[in-house]
């Protein structure tokens, strides 16, 4: 198959832009099990596109069992240099209000959750920087493009991920505001730091739909107040995504994609073959394997 060197993972609203052409659907099996849905490939800006489903289809999955690894592992085999992650996520500052849109530059992982945080376990330890989790390149190709279509964004903002799928109890919001955090939502964390270790690209065009539970004159997050901004949101997050999608340079060489030089802890000699044979599509460019 050709390669796609772009994905998208967000909800099923996204693969059905009417600007996305001769879309066909793979299913794929990883090593660490089956991604979350369908994977759906379909041209856009005269780039072949991957989009993957995060919760599933019908928003069936939970972030805190959702398989963060098969997803990543997948868009890898694929071939993918970059990947756009959507997120709906709740505000814990004044100025990020609902309908706005930020890209990520910082995470606080607060999930306590026993969610798989590596592809790099016994028989081939790596551990990769995070300092600066998501991409420089790809966060400014998505302001940008936010900015052409006239939506409102903050270019600079630190998330919060919790486990789920619950929402926060005002003392807990309290506290993430007293952090300096801009942002909560449920599923950057592992899924931006799964990205780096595939030595993919990755940045979050981040969208909020609601105050979370620290302001006293809104209404306390629910399901229900989500789903309705969301729908409000969406026009304006499918409009930011192609032209951000359109701008990519797929030949761009970010400092992503050479994580893995300073991160293998495990001498050549020491490291497992099953398990050199098992991560073989994340591993083989720094390994030099055929």
């Amino acid at each position: 198959m050709e390669s796609v060197r772009i994905a998208v993972i967000g909800g099923s609203g996204l693969y059905n832009m009417p600007a996305i052409s001769g879309l066909e659907e793979l299913q794929l099996d990883t090593p660490f099990g089956e991604p979350s849905g369908v994977i759906r490939i379909g041209s856009l800006a005269g780039k072949r596109i991957a989009f993957l489903p995060r919760h599933g289809e019908g928003h069936a999955r939970s972030p805190s069992t959702l398989p963060y690894r098969a997803n990543i592992f997948a868009l890898k085999q694929l071939g993918v240099r970059f990947i756009i992650a959507v997120n709906a996520v709740g505000s814990l500052h004044e100025d990020y209000a609902p309908g706005h849109i930020a890209t990520i530059d910082q995470i606080v992982d607060y999930t306590i959750q026993a969610r798989p945080r590596s592809f790099f376990e016994d028989g081939l330890v790596a551990h990769v920087s995070v300092a600066d989790p998501t991409s420089a390149y790809l966060r400014e190709v998505i302001a940008d493009a936010v900015v052409a279509v006239g939506g409102i964004l903050h270019q600079s903002a630190t998330i919060l991920v919790e486990d789920g799928p619950r929402f926060a109890t005002r003392a807990e919001s309290h506290l993430f505001r007293a952090w300096g955090c801009h942002l909560i939502g449920m599923t950057s964390a592992p899924e931006a730091f799964l990205a780096r270790e595939a030595e993919i690209a990755y940045a979050s065009l981040a969208h909020v739909t609601d105050f979370d539970s620290w302001h006293s004159h809104e209404a306390d997050v629910t399901s229900e107040l989500v789903i309705e901004t969301l729908l409000k949101n969406i026009d304006m997050v499918r409009r930011a995504l192609a032209v951000a999608l359109g701008r990519i340079d797929e030949d761009h060489c970010d400092p992503a994609h050479t994580a893995l030089d300073a991160a293998l802890a495990t001498p050549r000699a020491a490291m497992d073959a099953d398990v050199i044979d098992r991560l073989r599509p994340i591993v083989a460019r720094a390994l030099d394997l055929d």
